[in-house]
């Protein structure tokens, strides 16, 4: 009965191990994906071609959107749809303030 209950108790710890690295790669592939790289790059184009200051934080904050709505809908024309509304609900809402 002994060796099953300390295979069983392995077998937890090594779940939880692998499960807390999957967490923590699954973090870093956000923070670096490629999609993310590319969302900025293209954020960048696009405020300099309206004539707008780049601000690497708003930045930031769209391509974070884009990534999460893109994960949610995989839709890329609905994520990026979403963003560009809310940034601009966002810039709105602080140029009033």
């Amino acid at each position: 009965m002994k060796p099953n209950k300390y295979k069983l108790h392995i077998l937890v710890n090594m779940m939880i191990l692998f499960n807390s690295f999957n967490s923590y790669y699954l973090a870093q592939t956000k923070e670096n994906s490629i999609i993310k790289l590319f969302c900025l790059q293209s954020v960048k184009e696009e405020m300099l071609k309206s004539e707008m200051e780049y601000i690497e934080e708003i930045a930031i904050e769209i391509c974070d959107c884009y990534y999460e709505e893109f994960m949610q809908t995989s839709s890329h024309q609905e994520a990026k749809t979403i963003c560009k509304k809310e940034t601009r609900e966002n810039l709105n809402q602080n140029r009033k303030i």
